[in-house]
């Protein structure tokens, strides 16, 4: 239908041309009773079944069975000495095969020749050990010997100077 005289076009009001002026708003589900009836979904009675149940975490219950305070755990400051120092070990043996007679065993040839290793990026302490036989005579100098590695040196030049 449209008025003569206008170029404007009226046309009757149609329901699917309806449109709403705010959103629908459907407030959120709380979580009480429900849409599937009897236990709404919660299993049987019990704790599991009521509002706001809360279960113990299964792996607490081992954290609590574990021993505290010993060992290399949550204490390590406490039981760990870290002032100890770790030298590394030579026996006679190896020293009698590598070196040559006459010549200084000392860390940093022990580190030249191969047999120990830098301990986090400085020459080792190290101690030479009275296993095997020793047939040169060899000077030690910044080592540690043991009782054995002292017999195996005999009278030869034992220093602890550089």
């Amino acid at each position: 239908m449209s008025l003569k005289g206008s170029n404007i076009l009226y046309l009757p009001m149609q329901l699917n041309l309806l449109s709403p002026r705010t959103k629908r708003h459907i407030p959120a589900s709380v979580g009480r009773g429900g849409k599937r009836g009897k236990t709404s979904g919660r299993g049987g009675k019990g704790q599991t079944a009521r509002a706001g149940h809360k279960i113990r975490p299964e792996v607490r219950d081992l954290i609590k069975k574990l021993p505290k305070r010993r060992g290399h755990g949550k204490n390590r400051a406490r039981t760990v000495r870290r002032e100890q120092i770790v030298h590394a070990s030579v026996n006679v043996s190896v020293l009698d095969a590598v070196y040559k007679d006459g010549e200084v065993v000392s860390p940093a040839s022990l580190l030249a020749k191969g047999l120990v290793r830098r301990n986090k990026g400085r020459t080792p302490s190290v101690k030479i050990l009275g296993t095997g036989t020793l047939t040169k005579k060899l000077s030690v100098r910044n080592c540690i010997l043991s009782q054995s590695a002292r017999a195996a040196f005999g009278l030869l030049d034992v220093s602890r100077n550089a």
